[in-house]
């Protein structure tokens, strides 16, 4: 078992930045890839990036792209989602994940095993 916590939302204006963690314990050597997901008011959770564990490489969704960065520290089991010039449009509640798994889209959600709770991002503009 994985257990995600995350934390970092809140409210920014246009234009602003936050920063995300997801602090994860437990069993998580066995994790293959992180991933940040978001979810607004009536839409589907939607992918937002990704960090391949063992290689590093990382993905994002073409929407955040050139903006917001995933990155990790090893010492804390710490994933970090940076987002700058955030816009109205990215407000949601974001949820950190964790897969044990070896095959599957590294973007699609059912690759990942475990979720944290959410974090909500609102934005205004």
């Amino acid at each position: 078992q994985v257990q995600l916590v995350e934390s970092g939302g809140g409210l920014v204006q246009a234009g602003g930045s936050l920063r995300l963690s997801c602090a994860a314990s437990g069993r998580t050597f066995s994790s293959t890839a992180m991933g940040w997901f978001r979810q607004a008011p009536g839409k589907e959770r939607e992918f937002v990036a990704a960090m391949s564990w063992n290689a590093g490489s990382t993905y994002y969704a073409d929407s955040v792209k050139g903006r917001f960065t995933i990155s990790r520290d090893n010492a804390k089991n710490t994933v970090y989602l940076q987002m700058n010039s955030l816009k109205p449009e990215d407000t949601a509640v974001y949820y950190c994940a964790a897969s044990a798994r070896v095959f599957g889209s590294i973007s699609r959600s059912g690759r990942y095993d475990y979720w944290g709770q959410g974090t909500q991002v609102t934005v205004s503009s």
